[in-house]
């Protein structure tokens, strides 16, 4: 009982703190809006229609069915396709698009709190008894999740280094908010065996 009322409270002060930094620059660092907005969107619309998904460009340019022979040989050819040609990735939707602010919101609370129960029961299958071991322990488990794809989308796909970094310390705040919880509300505990 105490891991699942540490886990709301600590994903209660999550959702607070991400919440807070979103609006603030923080969550707005290292993005853009598209110069000339309408015609791209155009253009988008009218290259990709109705086919929403995740788009990577300049594509290998082989086709669904391609062997891994022809696979590989456009791999080859990755590095000077990037160099002449734009690059990115893009989540695309066509218009119509059903999008409901509440329901997002109640997603990523629920994702929040999930989080939190999962890294405190983690900490619950522990010896660390001290509040500073705790939140050391939760820290750890956050600076984890926060590397685990910022760092990649930076390397791979060329995510701006200071959209990475703020992502990165949101979460790492996160998860400290978290074991500061897990630290008060799991304050006397028999060690694990």
């Amino acid at each position: 009982m105490r891991i699942l009322l540490a886990g709301v409270l600590g994903g209660i002060a999550m959702f607070v703190w991400t919440s807070i930094a979103h609006m603030a620059p923080l969550g707005e660092a290292g993005i853009n809006e598209i110069p000339n907005e309408s015609a791209v969107l155009n253009a988008m619309q009218s290259s990709i229609g109705d086919k929403t998904g995740l788009y990577i460009f300049p594509g290998l340019g082989v086709g669904k069915n391609a062997t891994r022979e022809e696979k590989n040989e456009a791999m080859k050819q990755m590095q000077q396709r990037i160099a002449a040609n734009p690059s990115g990735i893009l989540m695309y939707h066509p218009p119509g698009r059903p999008f409901a602010f509440g329901k997002s919101l109640a997603v990523e609370f629920s994702t929040e709190v999930l989080q939190a129960i999962l890294v405190i029961w983690l900490l619950a299958q522990t010896r660390v008894g001290s509040f500073a071991g705790r939140v050391g322990f939760v820290l750890i488990a956050g600076i984890l999740a926060a590397i685990t794809t910022n760092v990649s989308y930076w390397n791979w796909y060329g995510f701006p280094g200071v959209y990475t970094a703020s992502y990165i310390l949101i979460e790492i705040v996160g998860f400290v908010l978290v074991g500061v919880a897990a630290g008060l509300v799991r304050r006397k505990r028999t060690p694990a065996v």
